[in-house]
């Protein structure tokens, strides 16, 4: 199984993302939509789920969780938008990667067991930071990711 993972995309759903996510068995959004329709985009690709992020505002995104907590195979994954928020350790809870977004950073870093994920920001560019998502898959058992940059 390999999932696609944004996050951030802040109203802005790149035809570039689109792309890259073709294909991709499950995706998975951590938050910072900005436009509800972004939702439906890409759950036509993928089945989705999305959490909601700290500008994400309104009817529909208050029908969105803040964190959610799913299994595939033997990855156990926990959602937040923000990591610092993170009140909860992994290891007990079970989980072998979380995946955040909100630094609009990108990064994979492995530590104690578990696999931490950001995506970067698929959206708007940022600062000067790249534009990126990443995938996530299993091998032997153990999670594994890697970040995709866009071209913009």
């Amino acid at each position: 199984m390999r999932i696609g993972v944004i996050s951030d995309t802040h109203g802005l759903l790149r035809t570039q993302a689109l792309a890259a996510l073709a294909g991709v068995d499950r995706i998975l959004h951590a938050g910072d939509i900005g436009d509800p329709a972004h939702l439906d985009r890409l759950a036509r690709i993928a089945p989705l789920t999305a959490i909601r992020g700290n500008i994400d505002r309104g009817p529909w995104a208050d029908a969105l969780p803040p964190t959610a907590s799913v299994t595939f195979g033997a990855l156990r994954i926990h959602m937040i938008h923000d990591r610092k928020t993170l009140r909860a350790d992994p290891r007990a809870e079970g989980w072998n990667v979380v995946i955040s977004g909100h630094s609009h950073k990108p990064g994979i870093e492995e530590a104690g067991g578990i696999l931490w994920l950001n995506p970067g920001a698929a959206g708007p560019r940022r600062f000067r930071l790249p534009v990126t998502l990443a995938f996530l898959w299993q091998d032997g058992g153990r999670p594994r990711a890697e970040i995709h940059p866009l071209p913009v």
